[in-house]
């Protein structure tokens, strides 16, 4: 399930759709057995059922939704019959929510059936029910105990505050440079052959020929990585750059790449080019505020399937001067 593939950053939509699932087999029972209520009608109406009138901030409280979800379903009750709003006997002015009749001669009838769905989600689900249940009981105290919003935000700007650095290769990076790189391909493109080749020995097809590695690294960790490649003497290739998807945004790649042009004239290059891909627009935009400039049709002779464009470097000077 591709949910699943993103933890953390799913959580939310995976507890909706499991949601959706649980009230949507709900109400399917309730039709199947003749009883006159919907699922998500539940919350309400359980509690008012057990602990008297109530208002609708307290029913809110104690079902853990917001006042204005179930001033919303309170509204659907009412015009269903089942909830009735009534001046508090105690203090006129305020209203507190009231069953109905109606609402209690259907709630009295779905004994069997609440405890059918225990016994039918018991059987479905085996002890990973009971695990789950637990697991969301130890989640919600967590919540009342360390908000999850104050510590996201904590985590932003911790992040945000870290150095980004840009460090060449050594051997302990070479685990990273096939990591990043097999992310991003998989992500976008495939990995062929001649990926395989390069990004399992760096040192043998990128450094030996004369070329050279760069790394973005931000808390120790390596988060991106780009390649220059020596096809002749003075001609370079600017290649495998790319940058960890949860760092996307933080101006990682435009870093890569000034330290990856610096390095190239550095080295008194004389020619520096890439191949990429037209899909790819937000990399071709920051290849062309950099310098880099489309060249008609593909390279020739090119290495790589996916390549469909082909752009050459001029320097500042080059293109005043042109």
């Amino acid at each position: 399930m591709y949910l699943s593939t993103l933890a953390e950053l799913a959580l939310g939509s995976r507890l909706k759709a499991l949601s959706d699932q649980f009230y949507a087999a709900a109400d399917e029972v309730y039709r199947a057995c003749g009883a006159s209520i919907e699922s998500r009608w539940f919350p309400v109406l359980r509690y008012l059922w057990g602990n008297g009138p109530g208002t609708v901030g307290e029913v809110a409280a104690a079902i853990g939704q917001t006042h204005s979800a179930v001033s919303q379903l309170v509204d659907k009750l009412d015009a269903a019959g089942m909830v009735r709003r009534e001046r508090d006997p105690q203090d006129g002015r305020r209203s507190v929510l009231v069953l109905t009749d109606q609402a209690r001669k259907a709630l009295g009838a779905l004994g069997p059936i609440w405890q059918a769905i225990r016994r039918g989600v018991s059987a479905s689900l085996g002890e990973d029910g009971g695990r789950l249940l637990a697991a969301l009981a130890a989640c919600e105290e967590a919540l009342k105990e360390r908000p999850i919003v104050p510590a996201i935000l904590a985590e932003h700007a911790a992040l945000l505050a870290q150095p980004l650095e840009i460090v060449p290769y050594e051997p302990a990076l070479a685990g990273d440079f096939y990591r990043l790189n097999v992310q991003w391909l998989e992500r976008y493109f495939g990995v062929e052959d001649i990926d395989r080749q390069m990004l399992g020995d760096p040192e043998r097809y990128v450094l030996a020929p004369g070329g050279a590695l760069l790394f973005a690294r931000m808390g120790g960790q390596a988060i991106g990585t780009c390649a220059l490649l020596q096809e002749a003497p003075g001609v370079y290739e600017l290649s495998k750059m790319c940058v960890d998807d949860s760092y996307q945004g933080l101006g990682v790649g435009r870093k890569l790449l000034d330290a990856a042009i610096a390095e190239f004239h550095r080295r008194g290059g004389r020619e520096l080019f890439l191949e990429s891909n037209s899909k790819l627009r937000t990399a071709l935009r920051m290849y062309e505020q950099v310098g880099f400039e489309l060249q008609p049709g593909v390279r020739p002779g090119s290495h790589y399937q996916r390549s469909d464009v082909y752009m050459v470097y001029r320097a500042p000077a080059e293109r005043l001067a042109g």
